[in-house]
């Protein structure tokens, strides 16, 4: 009788035979709170950047009070952020088998997944994206309250809170464009988007995307760097 088939190991870590357990339910809550008041930090902002887009304005309650909400919501997303950093970030670091899938990347792009080499939890472009995130949102965090009015922005020079907007403004675009990159990702390897909507993946997603991280789960062996 043989009792080591693959599905029959996964059931301890997911809640039916041939998943993978891949995030926490805390995990996933935390994850949907921080894109949602990413969305409203992010329209918001767009109002106030240019008045081309200050239509947007109107989903606040309009421009003063658009004003007054942004800085707020960019903060809650910061701290949202911050526990979601703290759960991930050592699965984050980036060792020497990333920068082999990294010198491999245009593989990738061309669709050719049977030439990369095998990964753990998280892939390299994965993790560039988390660091951009986190990266991103330490400026944003810093540079808004060096202009937060009427709080904050009189601690400081007019020269120095022109170059906090304008360091503003560039970290915001590449939130944006690392957003962009990490729903498209989620989107184009199909399976992927149920990790973060049921916090399972299937055992041939796991095996085929993330072996390293497959055969940790599912054997109990740590992937090498």
């Amino acid at each position: 009788m043989t009792t080591t088939s693959t599905p029959a190991r996964t059931t301890a870590t997911a809640t039916h035979p041939g998943e993978i357990r891949r995030y926490k339910d805390g995990t996933r809550m935390n994850h949907w709170f921080v894109a949602l008041l990413f969305f409203a930090a992010a329209l918001s902002g767009l109002a106030l950047f240019h008045p081309v887009l200050f239509f947007f304005s109107n989903l606040f309650g309009g421009g003063q009070l658009t004003r007054i909400l942004h800085p707020f919501l960019g903060l809650a997303m910061v701290l949202g952020f911050v526990f979601l950093f703290f759960t991930v970030w050592r699965e984050n670091l980036i060792g020497r088998a990333d920068r082999e899938w990294l010198r491999h990347s245009g593989q990738m792009l061309k669709g050719n997944k049977g030439s990369m080499p095998a990964v753990g939890k998280y892939n390299a472009g994965q993790k560039l994206v988390f660091w951009g995130f986190a990266v991103s949102l330490l400026l944003l965090l810093v540079t808004g309250f060096m202009f937060w009015a009427p709080y904050f922005f009189h601690l400081f020079p007019v020269t120095v809170r022109r170059l906090a907007i304008l360091v503003h403004a560039v970290s915001a675009v590449v939130l944006v464009l690392s957003v962009i990159v990490h729903v498209y990702a989620a989107i184009w390897v199909k399976g992927t988007t149920r990790a973060m909507t049921r916090g399972t993946v299937t055992d041939s997603w796991a095996r085929h995307n993330h072996p390293l991280w497959h055969r940790e789960m599912t054997e109990g062996h740590p992937p090498r760097d």
